[in-house]
């Protein structure tokens, strides 16, 4: 399969391309992070268990793996503008499909839905991350990603806040105990009404991917050309890309990255709701809102005061420590969110729950770090090494089930323990793995 070495086309400059691919990442942002305040309400509307609740996460982040190489021989044949039109047309079909799903209240249909929506992100992904990795100098790649990550954060922010007052609105009437005084046919009707409520919010939004889907078709933003250093180098060899460590080891630390990440955002929710916080609907704003400010700072810092592998240095340790903090902390008392939150009116929360949105700081510069430290001197294999980076989304789809699997078992609280290795692998690709050129 020919790729395509990404350049800046002569004379586009690097605004207009930025403008719209931060609005494409506002729009990823949206729809992925909508996953930390659905996965409760499922819960709710389909009777799960904790395990159950995650393949949510699962059945999203899983077509990255399934979708991203067939992504990346999509763009080889439409080109990288037009995969970004079909990415958000995949995406409002899988919007669509939510109608369906909330009126019959199947979780494998909901589950359909969430994986026909995450393929089309998978198309736009492939397209956009090398895109703005290879708009400007490699140098401030990942300050670059740092204003996209503004703008897919800014979102996560926006989203829970959305979702708790379009549907979250009246919820003690499905509390447990609420629920359990209800016969069979009584918890049946309840649940289908609560279903209900997706219908039109998902509606809305397959009608704004397609308005979307055509001011992108009909822009000025050109087809990044070919390098002509790469077109002379010779043929691009089908497994060429395993031959560079840095990008292999790459998508395996970002396989670890984007797990924890999921699970400080998606499961926050979830962790705050059995922990009787009254607020459950909005604590992934929390962590997104932490990432936010780990993005800024991204911005301010990058690449003059700090380099793109320190600040990877940066995240995987200071992950480490609030997973400590995340599991040592107290379940009940809120004294250090009052302090360092109540200043801003922000509502506390248990110990336990602030550590777990504080990894958002963490986890801010791994994803713009990783890129351009896992891209540079691929050349002619940028293309398949930005395939190969996406696959490590699978990581949102498996850690979190183990997270799962292990609340379960043992309880919540303890089962943050599973992240902790993914922060140590994420320090060893930092020292020494983004260094390797080869075996």
């Amino acid at each position: 399969m020919q790729t395509k070495t990404l350049t800046p086309t002569a004379g586009q400059g690097v605004l207009l391309p930025m403008l719209f691919i931060g609005l494409m990442f506002f729009i990823l942002g949206f729809v992925t992070w909508l996953n930390g305040s659905l996965i409760p309400f499922l819960k709710i509307v389909c009777e799960l268990n904790n395990f159950q609740a995650l393949w949510v996460a699962f059945a999203f982040y899983i077509a990255y793996t399934v979708m991203a190489l067939p992504s990346a021989a999509i763009l080889a044949r439409i080109g990288y503008k037009n995969g970004m039109t079909a990415g958000l047309g995949v995406m409002a079909v899988g919007a669509l499909l939510f109608i369906p799903a909330a009126r019959s209240g199947l979780y494998p249909v909901f589950l359909l839905a969430l994986f026909t929506l995450a393929s089309g992100m998978t198309l736009m992904q492939t397209a956009i991350n090398p895109y703005i990795v290879c708009i400007g100098p490699r140098e401030s790649a990942a300050m670059r990603i740092s204003i996209m990550g503004l703008f897919n954060k800014g979102a996560g922010i926006v989203v829970p806040l959305v979702f708790t007052a379009m549907i979250l609105s009246g919820m003690e009437r499905f509390s447990e105990s609420a629920l359990a005084a209800l016969d069979v046919a009584g918890r049946e009707a309840l649940r289908n009404e609560l279903s209900q409520r997706l219908v039109f919010p998902y509606a809305v939004m397959a009608i704004g991917l397609v308005v979307f889907m055509a001011l992108i078709h009909f822009s000025s933003l050109r087809e990044p050309e070919l390098d002509a250093a790469d077109a002379s180098s010779g043929e691009v060899k089908r497994w060429g890309v395993f031959q560079h460590p840095q990008v292999v080891l790459g998508a395996v630390a970002l396989f670890g990255y984007v797990g924890v990440e999921v699970i400080a955002g998606d499961t926050i929710g979830l962790y705050g709701r059995q922990l009787g916080v009254a607020h459950y609907g909005v604590l992934t704003s929390y962590t997104m809102g932490f990432m936010v400010l780990g993005y800024l700072l991204g911005v301010a810092l990058i690449p003059r005061w700090l380099s793109q592998r320190a600040a990877l240095i940066f995240s995987a340790v200071t992950g480490i420590a609030f997973v400590v903090g995340i599991a040592l902390s107290s379940p009940t008392e809120a004294g250090l969110s009052q302090v360092l939150l109540g200043w801003v009116g922000v509502p506390a929360v248990p110990n336990t729950v602030f550590f777990l949105a504080l990894l958002g700081l963490s986890n801010a510069l791994v994803w713009p770090s990783i890129w351009p430290l896992a891209l540079e001197g691929l050349g002619k294999y940028t293309a398949a090494g930005s395939a190969l980076l996406i696959m490590g989304i699978a990581g949102g789809a498996l850690i979190p089930m183990l997270y799962g699997h292990f609340a379960d078992v043992w309880t919540p609280q303890s089962g943050y323990w599973v992240m902790l290795p993914w922060y140590g692998l994420i320090l060893v690709y930092a020292l020494f793995g983004s260094r390797l050129r080869r075996w």
